[in-house]
């Protein structure tokens, strides 16, 4: 713990750097490792064979998925840069990211995926101005800048192993890369880059077809970019940073244009190329980088290739989270973190079936109104699922064959996991079918959506705000009281305890259609604008 750090100020006083286990049961065998459990479970079963369509960002059009090693399907996606907690903006691209990787596993290819860790290069700028993010966060709390990396790394983890998404092969760290990146640069340094006084920088006239994945001259794709004293060109970006003279880094390596540090954009062809190959099937990011971090990236790709590849054959991009006044991205330091919407009585796994109600390319709208929502539809779900589990013995009865069709439909076009949904809740209750076999049928959604109602429930979900007082055992206590009262007809007491529960944030919910006796109550909305003060996206 590094106690002078200080954390993100979040709509929440969270302290600052401060790991707190989850406020909801979790048991250790979900996370991670359920989400490989389910969908080998599922596995199991023959392949799906619907053709997988996916929109292809570089085309602007959807394609047939045609993997070039089938025995071996290869996924790049762009990580964090971790100098600051992730905001929940950031994390829907790794529930996008897991949705893919998860189909594509369903579907029976074997797949390979990194996900980076940018713990160097970054700078506040999109482009070639400003400072590096870790060097800032380092210079602003005095702490060690590898201690803020590793602390900010575990903490994206975390993350994502609450929200149920599946690890990847790797975490590459951009540190333990420099020496390729040197090297990368190195190779089409002739060719391809200049240099300035403060570093090597890459000419974008000397690939083909700069920009055609931004499609910079429509979308005006350059007005991000920060002019650069002696650039060539407007859109020509940093490979190497080069060191000013008296700066002390905490960073910093020999290289041949002096000490510093490498751009950001190198660390991407370095990596992907190094554990993907030149040419791999699949790159993913936020829709922030289509225009101008792969861009980059693309023609470093080219450059180092010599050939007009782009180093991926499909490229995907999620589309921001909003609120009412504009998209979640760079602001004055708050920002809403997943732990945040924990702290307020919300279960991770209701952000991700609220991430899955929406298609990754559309823009997705954050209200404490709908997160609530999707946790409500969450608890109809786990609740169906354990009055199937009770009656799991009955006869045999029917085929879901259909369901899975279905299902496959949906999740082949793009990944659409919106019409997916609707198609589980029809499983779920279609009555012609018995409860064994809809659990059967449930491995199929629970191995593509990763919500793990096999296993999830209704205490799991009785997550309660961080401001509650009461632990479950002493809710329980009251309740078994309470339920006394009312059979003596004592409804005095038994309003005085209802009361005494509702002022310690519990809920009695009498005669509830779910039957859940209690629900923990959530905070009174605050007024609170989460699209103008989100931190710099990644």
């Amino acid at each position: 713990m590094f106690a002078g750090l200080p954390g993100p100020r979040t709509i929440d006083t969270v302290p600052p750097l401060s790991p707190r286990q989850p406020r909801f049961r979790y048991p250790p065998d979900r996370g991670l490792f359920r989400a490989r459990a389910d969908m080998a479970k599922a596995s199991a079963m023959t392949a799906p064979t619907t053709p997988l369509i996916l929109y292809n960002s570089l085309t602007r059009a959807p394609e047939p998925f045609r993997p070039i090693d089938p025995a071996n399907v290869r996924v790049y996606s762009c990580g964090p840069t971790v100098y600051n907690y992730a905001h929940i903006g950031n994390l829907r691209a790794y529930v996008f990211t897991d949705t893919l990787s998860r189909v594509l596993r369903w579907k029976g290819w074997p797949l390979t995926h990194i996900i980076n860790i940018t713990d160097v290069g970054h700078l506040t700028s999109d482009a070639d101005a400003g400072d590096d993010k870790m060097e800032a966060a380092a210079r602003k709390s005095g702490q060690d800048i590898w201690a803020i990396a590793r602390h900010y790394t575990d903490a994206f983890k975390r993350n994502l192993k609450d929200l149920g998404i599946a690890e990847p092969t790797r975490f590459p760290l951009a540190t333990e890369h420099v020496p390729q990146m040197i090297d990368f640069a190195k190779a089409i340094e002739s060719k391809h880059c200049y240099r300035l006084p403060d570093g090597l920088y890459f000419d974008v006239t000397t690939v083909p077809d700069y920009g055609r994945l931004a499609r910079h001259q429509e979308d005006e794709g350059e007005s991000r970019i920060d002019p650069v004293a002696g650039k060539r060109h407007p859109a020509d970006f940093a490979i190497w940073r080069a060191s000013a003279p008296g700066e002390q880094r905490q960073m910093e390596w020999d290289s041949p244009w002096g000490p510093g540090a490498p751009g950001w954009h190198l660390e991407c062809s370095v990596m992907s190329k190094q554990y993907l190959g030149a040419q791999f099937d699949i790159h993913t990011g936020g829709i922030d980088h289509r225009e101008i971090h792969h861009p980059n990236e693309i023609a470093q790709n080219q450059a180092h290739s010599c050939t007009a590849d782009s180093g991926a054959n499909i490229w995907m991009h999620n589309n921001f989270l909003v609120d009412r006044t504009g998209k979640m991205s760079k602001s004055s330091g708050e920002f809403l973190t997943l732990q945040a919407l924990m702290d307020r009585g919300f279960h991770p796994l209701a952000y991700r079936l609220m991430c899955l109600q929406a298609h990754y390319r559309s823009e997705m709208e954050f209200g404490w109104d709908g997160l609530a929502a999707a946790q409500v539809r969450l608890k109809r779900l786990v609740q169906t699922v354990e009055g199937l589990r009770s009656r799991a013995d009955a006869p045999e009865k029917g085929d879901a064959a259909t369901y899975r069709e279905r299902l496959d439909a949906a999740l082949s076009d793009d990944l659409a996991t919106p019409r997916a949904l609707p198609v589980l809740d029809e499983m779920l209750g279609d009555k012609k079918l018995s409860p064994g076999v809809r659990l059967a049928a449930l491995a199929d959604f629970d191995a593509t959506l990763g919500l793990q109602l096999a296993t999830l429930t209704r205490a799991d979900l009785r997550t309660r705000p961080r401001s509650a007082t009461l632990d479950e055992a002493e809710i329980a206590a009251q309740l078994v009281e309470r339920r006394a009262a009312r059979a003596d007809k004592d409804f005095a007491r038994s309003d005085a305890i209802r009361d005494t529960l509702l002022a310690a944030g519990v809920e009695v919910m009498d005669g509830d259609p779910l039957g859940w006796d209690w629900k923990p109550v959530l905070p009174v909305q605050q007024d609170f604008d989460v699209g103008s003060n989100i931190p710099e996206v990644w």
